[in-house]
């Protein structure tokens, strides 16, 4: 037994996931930061045994029917965790996105902000005193009337409906009408109704035009359809719908995106005419505080806004304002002072997400908590990481545990303690190799950390390419950038740097394959490639294809007259229907996100009995789809067209993944790379353009190093890369740089430098120009570090 007052977190036989009966003991209050190369065990240790075990024992302390529902969920893998804390996790993971979810919502300002507005907001003579829900757009005492608190309106137009007039409503005129048996079925009942289907739109009176657009009404009629010969069809009752209220109901209500998509075609989207925007009440945009409505404050970059709330008059103004100056000082802190309290959830990156959840728990004030974080680095511009450093440290003076996943080495080099896993991904992973203060690792052999922290990366001795065109964009005006032209080169490696909002996502957005010298445009970026465990790995790349082929054409399988379709766990027929061929059930717990437990019937297999009688080499389809790449790639070696998948999929650096492995687990960095991987293994023909929004985003640098051979690949067969970028060693490993600033929203949005890496490095006025000459190596001489 270890003392009450121990002061270390002791894991003993950690086997979650790759994890190979792990001991470890690791020190609380302190900055401790899990290292490893990507695969290697480091998260499985961190979230998949010491939060999951913390989480776990807090739903032991609750009500019973909670309890009865974790352990569907399962315990993590490990012996025993002594002196383990409660625990908060900010992970990178995103919530459902909604237009109603912003930055005040998430860091919860705009309760702050809504409250000074409701008791020291200047109100005009007479009116009444507001509650704060009155100022909140997502609520029905405060949400314009007119667009519900949205912002904006949806509209259309005789023109968007009908684009040829010339057609009669038999022939299609109205466009915006589904097809097949629904269009045909509205015609039929605009028949019936006594509307003469069969002449030119234009012809038809307009009040009869307008009815049929427009109307709200929705009569019903008794519908004698055209008799076919070959098959009798009864009369029905048809209702009837204006191609209006059908184009808003499919948008507002479809599940499927081709239909709203199809139904956003025939809609215009504007401010809303009474609210111009503001989401707001008349009532609460009557009220004012400095001079300003609750909707321009809420506009303004959160560095903005602080200095605005200086200098209130009353007591009660004083006391909330001082409030909401000391929330927003952490956001500004943590770099991210250029965003607004408006600005929606969906637009930012997950990175920017996790620091400001970090931001919030800065002010709760909680102590002798663990938070384990997932790469609160990732995004970010070196210049903000010491800030991040700085907040890291002051929740560890509050009494906390820091227990951080991360790759970013300033930030490994500030950790108090380092725990290593490695040596590799994967099943040659999962040991831990140190756990100790940072610089007892210079000794450890096989460390892949050791080499980058202490040695560095290996010089680059390529030559610089020269470009053999440019293709220019802009002038672009949108969100923070003015009117930027911008040149990128054709036939080398552009890296894109600046500070977080300083406008990169923004520039390299506006590159489309219409601007002349592009040619094929990839654009791969982190978005997950699927939602559910139904979408791995396999499927995605289309190798499970060809995996199916090799199983339906064994001799068990031909005998027993199972067809490729057999070995698809996406039908009916081979699959386990307990879980549908998931191989996980969705598990509702009450008040929480549902999570995913193995099916109980196939314990994950996804598979039925019969199907896994077929074997194939003495394995059968759910064993395939256990393997990792690497694995795989040894077992179908001498099967071309899996082999060829399989290797650019290593190439990539992702051998230790298993082929099933769920799209749920997979992280932003690691979806990009399969997209990158299915991509390479495409026949290449003519020039590409590959544009990579910040590829190595949760890569260890011996990953990095890996997935830069594949990029320079790519340009030396002649294609182009252009790559948005935060770390300095692939900066300085680029042909070309671009770099925007000087900071972040309206701070930000004009190009700073372009040149070489060696011209930006020593550009004046650049954020990017210190690290990128420490990284160099060599302060660089100016020179044509201003062309644009």
């Amino acid at each position: 037994m270890h003392s009450p007052h121990d002061q270390y977190v002791r894991v003993r036989g950690a086997r979650e996931h790759n994890l190979q009966g792990v001991d470890v003991d690791v020190p609380r209050d302190a900055l401790v930061v899990f290292t490893g190369v990507s695969g290697s065990g480091k998260s499985s240790l961190a979230f998949g045994t010491i939060y999951a075990e913390a989480q776990r024992r807090y739903f032991e302390s609750v009500a019973p029917y909670a309890r009865r529902l974790i352990h569907q969920v399962g315990a993590p893998k490990v012996g025993e965790i002594s002196g383990l804390p409660p625990a908060v996790s900010l992970q990178q993971r995103r919530s459902a996105p909604t237009s109603r979810s912003s930055v005040g919502t998430v860091t919860n300002l705009s309760n702050s902000l809504r409250m000074l507005f409701s008791r020291a907001g200047d109100y005009p003579p007479g009116a009444e005193r507001l509650d704060s829900d009155a100022f909140s757009p997502n609520t029905a005492a405060g949400a314009c009337p007119e667009c519900h608190g949205l912002g904006r309106v949806h509209r259309t137009s005789e023109e968007l409906l009908v684009p040829d007039p010339s057609l009669s409503v038999r022939e299609g005129a109205i466009a915006a009408w589904p097809g097949a048996w629904q269009g045909k079925n509205l015609r039929d009942v605009l028949d019936a109704l006594g509307h003469d289907v069969d002449r030119p739109w234009r012809e038809l009176p307009a009040e009869q035009r307008e009815w049929i657009l427009f109307t709200d009404e929705q009569p019903v009629v008794t519908v004698h359809p055209v008799r076919d010969a070959d098959r009798i069809q009864r009369p029905y009752q048809g209702t009837y719908m204006s191609a209006r209220r059908y184009v808003m109901k499919t948008f507002a209500e479809s599940k499927s995106p081709a239909l709203r998509a199809k139904a956003e075609r025939f809609l215009t989207s504007a401010p809303c005419p009474a609210c111009g925007g503001s989401r707001l009440r008349p009532e609460a945009l009557a009220v004012t505080f400095a001079g300003r409505t609750i909707a321009e404050l809420a506009a303004l970059p959160l560095s903005e806004l602080a200095g605005t709330l200086r200098g209130a008059v009353s007591e009660a103004a004083r006391l909330l304002t001082d409030d909401l100056r000391s929330r927003i000082g952490p956001v500004v802190e943590l770099g991210l002072g250029y965003l607004s309290l408006d600005r929606s959830t969906p637009t930012l990156s997950a990175g920017e997400l996790q620091r400001l959840r970090l931001a919030t728990q800065l002010r709760s004030g909680l102590f002798g908590v663990v938070y384990v974080l997932d790469e609160p680095s990732a995004g970010l511009h070196p210049a903000d990481t010491e800030a991040l450093l700085t907040v890291l440290q002051r929740l560890k003076d509050a009494g906390n545990s820091l227990f951080v996943v991360e790759h970013h080495l300033d930030v490994v080099r500030g950790a108090d303690w380092v725990v290593d896993v490695g040596p590799l991904a994967g099943e040659h992973g999962g040991r831990v190799l140190h756990s100790g203060p940072v610089a007892g690792l210079a000794e450890v052999a096989g460390s892949a950390t050791a080499r980058f922290l202490f040695g560095g990366r290996a010089e680059s001795r390529r030559p610089m390419r020269q470009p053999r065109d440019w293709v220019t964009v802009g002038p672009v005006t949108r969100h923070n950038l003015r009117a930027v032209t911008a040149g990128f080169p054709l036939g080398v490696l552009t890296a894109v740097t600046g500070v977080s909002g300083s406008g990169k996502s923004t520039l390299i957005g506006e590159i489309t394959e219409e601007l002349p010298g592009v040619g094929r445009l990839v654009s791969v970026d982190q978005r997950p490639i699927g939602r559910t465990p139904r979408s791995n790995l396999a499927t995605y790349t289309g190798l499970f294809d060809v995996v199916r082929k090799v199983f339906a054409g064994t001799e068990a399988a031909r005998e027993l007259g199972y067809g490729v379709g057999r070995f698809s766990f996406n039908v009916a027929g081979g699959r386990c229907e307990t879980c549908q061929g998931e191989g996980f059930v969705s598990v509702e717990l009450l008040f929480l996100p549902s999570t995913y437990a193995p099916c109980p019937d196939c314990g994950g297999a996804r598979y039925n009995p019969e199907t896994l009688r077929v074997t194939y080499r003495g394995r059968t389809i759910a064993e395939v789809l256990d393997l990792t790449v690497e694995s795989a790639a040894q077992f179908f070696a001498d099967t071309p067209p899996v082999a060829r998948s399989l290797n650019t999929l290593l190439d990539v650096g992702l051998g230790y993944l298993r082929l099933g492995q769920p799209a749920t687990e997979l992280s932003g960095g690691e979806a990009q790379r399969i997209k990158l991987a299915s991509e390479l293994q495409r026949g290449r023909r003519g020039h590409t353009l590959y544009l990579l929004d910040e590829p190595t985003t949760g890569l260890h640098p011996a990953d990095v190093e890996v997935l830069m051979r594949q990029l320079h690949g790519l340009v030396d067969a002649g294609h182009t890369v252009v790559v948005v970028e935060h770390d300095m060693a692939v900066v300085a490993d680029a042909d070309w740089v671009i770099d925007l600033g000087p900071g972040g929203g309206d701070a930000g949005g004009r190009i700073v430098a372009a040149g070489t890496p060696a011209q930006v490095a020593g550009a004046q006025g650049s954020a990017t120009a210190p690290y990128l000459a420490r990284a160099a190596g060599a302060g660089a001489p100016p020179g044509a570090a201003d062309r644009t």
